[in-house]
């Protein structure tokens, strides 16, 4: 079968090898040595898979008829015989439709060879083994059951006696697949004389059957195949499907949607407003992790008490701080930090999960563009987040960021789902059972078994704002067309202009742009003390309120408040006094009220009274009645202060216990160094090692890479040079293949010095020369080649297959030929 392949594909044109490759990539990884390399690689158990895998349900039929029909004699069918039993059941489909199918398979050379007689590539048995989900034929499974299907009148008046309960068991194996397991003891008759003993069943109409599949067995309606386990012979699921055809319902087209479509303005709206959300509780929990990392656990992943600290800090629930948190680390926000010395956390690691080098990047970006990041990592990581929370195999909890969670398929299961969604009119929102009804008609290979991740996957496009009310989004539809793009690469053969304007916002983000509240400089200062935001602040703006400001309620319209302490927090971290009054008076549109100026002022004044160093600590001040009020306060005895002069005080303990003793009673002391200056405290902020997103990557990291045709006609005119060559080596004269001694008769043995003359003389006349030498291994071997040059002991010359320059020793070479 393999040398039919190979013979089919060397009678096709250049235009119809590459139209092959194209469709099955994974064939031009590596690239084939010549066409029988590649009829090899076309018939093996991965690829053909894979190319099953992408087929539809009614595809996948065509192909079961076609496996069917196939004469026993040399196992080809003819396109007649396919069209023949696909529209013979109650609703034939249109024979152009059937046609088209069978043209698809051709096309992918799952079938190949003439109309008449088509051939069936070997390894579609052994990847599916029962066509249309029918049994082997009766003479294969036994011979007792085939002498009953060979009497067709016989079957039928055998199968209705079958009793109730096991005509139920032949309808379920005949709709497929066609085996079933059986407890032990299910095929032993019972004892002589307990038979009629057995109590009434009252599905069998009263009569005690005893075991309906031990009936099925003696009346060879099953076969026992193993132990446990029967099959339904071929012939026998045939005639129980009379009523819906040989290969039972067949649907042309995806099941219908019944849902009407929604305002699609109203669908971008509640999709924008969530990724507003996304983003802010992801920057909630990143700040989180800074001010707090979470310990890695010794088996990897972060424990459950820090994913509930963050959930409850956060006021999420705890499966959505997991989605958000792997997104992030997914995107490069987060990573691992080693922590210093030997000394490790309470779970006995030595990491800690905080936020990463880019997060700072990230933050300053737009609010579309960070959506984006976090929604091109989910899209393409390898992590099926829906674990987490669940046990493994040996019943320990799955765990954010560990090793457990990790899923191979879930990229594609999140490109199977939104490419459904894709596909329907804009802002259609189909049911979750729909969708999967879909995605089962679309790729059932792929889709089975896997119904669980793709609710997970449409649960989480809408926790990210991919989807609005069960819809996808315009902007969604853009990121999704924009990370599965697939360029055929005919105005950039070479690749060299795929990372231009890559700092550009992408056209998602573009559109998601315009559907977002325009980034606001400047906030409203009420009487109260508080600031309100009218829509998301810009990094700029967000920054000067985080320091100077109270966070107290978040969302499309945030209010913060101005307190003595983040007053106080302002001005260690560097602002004076006039730094704020000018910041309040530029960033906002209403009268900044006098309570503020006042409280700026008055914090500011007592600010720096106080003057706190390293002694253990010592305190100064130029007002002796304030060190006095300090020395004589009682909730400072603690820290054991003495007066050394009339302007300073000391304390054993150090400087950070003695800052905030004292600003716990209410002063305002300010550190300073040795030279007297102040030291400006901001918090210290930790990162972990710089990562890159996983948004970077295709859609699917198994797929093999999509070569552009230019490309792919190139290696189509290689494999047919290697092809050539490889058939050409077959024909090399014996005295070359067996380095002297022909393989029957006596041949010519050729001195050593007669094949330097006839490479000398292929020097010469630039002619092709069969070269038989023993390579460093001691085995003999040939090439077709033209000598270049010969010198200091080496035939340089150059291989016509790979078009490459070889050197030969020559005390290596056994004999020469000319081709010719």
């Amino acid at each position: 079968m393999t040398t039919s392949l190979a013979d089919h594909l060397r009678s096709l044109p250049d235009e119809s090898l590459a139209a092959l490759l194209q469709l099955r990539p994974d064939l031009v990884v590596p690239v084939p040595a010549d066409i029988s390399a590649l009829a090899t690689r076309a018939q093996s158990r991965v690829s053909v898979a894979r190319a099953l895998d992408g087929l539809d349900q009614f595809t996948l039929q065509i192909l079961d008829a076609a496996r069917l029909t196939r004469d026993p004699a040399d196992g080809t069918t003819a396109t007649e015989a396919v069209l023949a039993m696909a529209t013979s059941g109650p609703r034939p489909p249109a024979p152009t439709t059937v046609r088209g199918a069978v043209d698809r398979l051709r096309a992918l050379f799952l079938l190949y060879g003439p109309e008449h007689a088509l051939s069936v590539v070997e390894s579609v048995d052994e990847v599916s083994p029962y066509p249309a989900g029918l049994g082997r034929p009766a003479a294969e499974l036994d011979g007792r059951a085939a002498a009953l299907c060979a009497d067709p009148a016989k079957l039928r008046r055998t199968l209705l006696a079958a009793p109730p309960s096991a005509r139920a068991i032949l309808d379920r194996l005949a709709a497929g697949p066609p085996v079933g397991s059986v407890p032990p003891g299910a095929l032993q008759a019972p004892p002589i004389g307990e038979e009629d003993q057995l109590p009434p069943n009252p599905v069998n109409g009263g009569v005690p059957t005893g075991s309906p599949v031990r009936w099925l067995v003696e009346h060879r309606l099953l076969v026992p195949v193993s132990a446990g386990t029967v099959e339904l012979p071929r012939e026998v699921g045939l005639l129980l499907r009379r009523d819906s055809g040989p290969l039972g319902p067949l649907r042309t087209s995806p099941p219908p949607v019944s849902a009407a479509p929604r305002e699609p303005k109203a669908v971008d709206s509640a999709g924008a407003g969530q990724t507003m959300e996304v983003v802010r509780h992801t920057e909630g929990l990143l700040e989180q992790l800074a001010a707090e990392p979470a310990a890695v656990l010794r088996s990897g992943g972060i424990g459950v008490r820090d994913l509930r600290r963050l959930a409850r800090t956060g006021g999420l629930d705890e499966p959505t701080t997991a989605l958000l948190i792997e997104v992030a680390y997914a995107a490069g926000l987060l990573g691992e930090l080693e922590l210093p010395g030997v000394t490790t956390n309470r779970y006995g690691a030595d990491q800690q999960v905080l936020p990463a080098a880019g997060y700072e990047v990230w933050r300053a970006a737009s609010l579309a563009q960070r959506w984006e990041q976090l929604a091109r990592a989910w899209l393409t990581m390898t992590r099926q987040v829906g674990l987490v929370g669940q046990r493994d195999d040996r019943d320990r909890p799955i765990t954010a960021l560990s090793a457990e969670a990790e899923r191979a398929s879930a990229p594609l299961s999140r490109r199977a789902v939104l490419g459904v969604l894709a596909d329907l009119e804009p802002a259609t929102a189909p049911t979750v059972d729909e969708v999967l009804a879909l995605l089962d008609w679309r790729s059932p290979r792929r889709s089975r078994g896997r119904e669980a991740a793709h609710r997970e996957v449409l649960a989480e496009a809408a926790q990210l704002g991919v989807t609005g009310l069960g819809a996808l989004t315009s902007y969604g539809r853009l990121l999704l067309a924009d990370v599965t793009r697939t360029d055929d690469g005919a105005a950039d053969p070479l690749g060299l202009h795929l990372e231009a304007d890559s700092d550009e916002p992408s056209t998602a983000a573009r559109a998601l742009d315009a559907l977002l509240p325009a980034p606001v400089d400047h906030f409203l200062m009420q009487a109260d003390l508080t600031l309100v935001v009218p829509g998301p602040p810009e990094p700029a703006l967000a920054a000067e309120l985080d320091a100077v400001a109270e966070l107290e309620s978040a969302g499309g319209a945030s209010v913060h408040r101005v307190t003595t302490a983040s007053v106080r927090r302002a001005l260690d971290a560097g602002y004076s006094a006039d730094d704020l009054h000018a910041l309040f008076r530029r960033r906002s549109r209403t009268p900044v009220p006098q309570s503020l100026t006042y409280l700026v002022d008055d914090v500011a004044r007592r600010h720096g009274g106080l003057r706190a160093g390293s002694a253990g600590a010592y305190l100064r001040s130029d007002d002796e009645a304030l060190l006095s009020e300090v020395c004589a306060d009682r909730r400072l005895e603690s820290l054991a202060l003495r007066r050394l002069a009339p302007t300073v005080l000391v304390s054993p303990y150090q400087v950070g216990r003695l800052l905030g003793a004292l600003r716990d009673a209410g002063y305002a002391p300010v550190p300073e160094d040795a030279t007297g200056a102040a030291v400006l405290s901001r918090p210290k902020t930790r990162r972990a090692a710089a990562r890159v997103s996983v948004g970077t990557r295709t859609l699917d990291p198994l797929a093999a890479p999509r070569v552009p045709m230019p490309r792919l006609l190139g290696v189509v005119e290689q494999i047919r040079r290697g092809d050539a060559a490889a058939r050409a080596a077959r024909r090399a004269p014996a005295a070359v293949r067996g380095g002297g001694r022909g393989a029957t008769g006596p041949a010519p043995v050729q001195g050593h010095s007669d094949a330097l003359a006839v490479l000398q003389q292929a020097v010469r006349d630039k002619a092709l020369v069969w070269v038989g030498y023993v390579d460093a291994h001691g085995a003999t071997a040939s090439r077709l080649v033209k000598p270049v040059s010969i010198g200091a002991g080496y035939l340089r010359a150059e291989d016509e297959r790979t078009e490459m320059l070889h050197t030969f020793a020559l005390h290596r070479i056994t004999a020469a030929v000319r081709a010719d």
